[in-house]
């Protein structure tokens, strides 16, 4: 299917808090409760429609071990959006956010859109970081919040959505270079011309996702 643009996301964070099955959620709108650790990199791929254009967006499912740390790094070079998702009811994976952020910030571009994900917000009782902790961070350094659940699909679209509203809202401001795809934006064929102007707005195909959001 023809698209305007190619965006490549990373999604980081700890083992566990449940980056593959937003992944899942988000490309096949299924739920695997028992997913085996993630080796290396997985990927995945799903078309959206943002202002009247198709988008591709191509995304990286990183390993949170340590030991795949070095991997994931050099998934960091080359991606327009990062999704940093900790576990609300595990407060270690909060905790661990700065290194991951650090991380992120010394090996991509300085115009990667970050997204923080609080995940898991169907479990409330066993909630152990609060939304106000989440927002408080997002806030303190510069991203963009939403808890969300892979599990009952709550605020997944949006997640992944809204990412790529603002990576696209920066290409408009000229803040990307989209002609160097290391900074993780490939045009696409629908691209009549060169320039941000000259796609052809058009994405009325199947792969749209003009779903309102998930939330059960």
């Amino acid at each position: 299917m023809s698209y305007a643009y190619l965006f490549k996301y990373i999604i980081i964070g700890d083992t566990g808090v449940g980056k593959s099955c937003l992944l899942l959620q988000f490309t096949d709108k299924r739920f695997q409760p028992v997913h085996d650790l993630t080796i290396g990199v997985e990927f995945g791929a799903r078309m959206i429609t943002i202002a009247g254009k198709q988008i591709k967006l191509q995304i990286w499912d990183t390993a949170g071990q340590e030991s795949f740390r070095s991997i994931t790094r050099s998934y960091y070079r080359g991606a327009a959006g990062a999704l940093l998702v900790y576990d609300i009811t595990r407060r270690d994976t909060f905790e661990h956010l700065t290194n991951w952020l650090e991380d992120a910030r010394q090996h991509s571009s300085s115009n990667m859109v970050i997204m923080l994900i609080g995940n898991k917000c169907d479990l409330e009782s066993r909630r152990e970081v609060k939304r106000e902790e989440g927002e408080a961070f997002a806030r303190e350094h510069g991203m963009i919040f939403m808890e969300a659940s892979a599990k009952t699909a709550q605020n997944v679209e949006e997640a992944f959505i809204n990412t790529a509203k603002e990576i696209y809202d920066k290409i408009q401001e000229g803040v990307f270079d989209i002609q160097n795809e290391a900074n993780g934006i490939k045009l696409g064929p629908e691209h009549a011309a060169p320039g941000v102007g000259g796609g052809v707005a058009g994405a009325r195909g199947p792969g749209a996702s003009s779903q309102a959001g998930g939330c059960c």
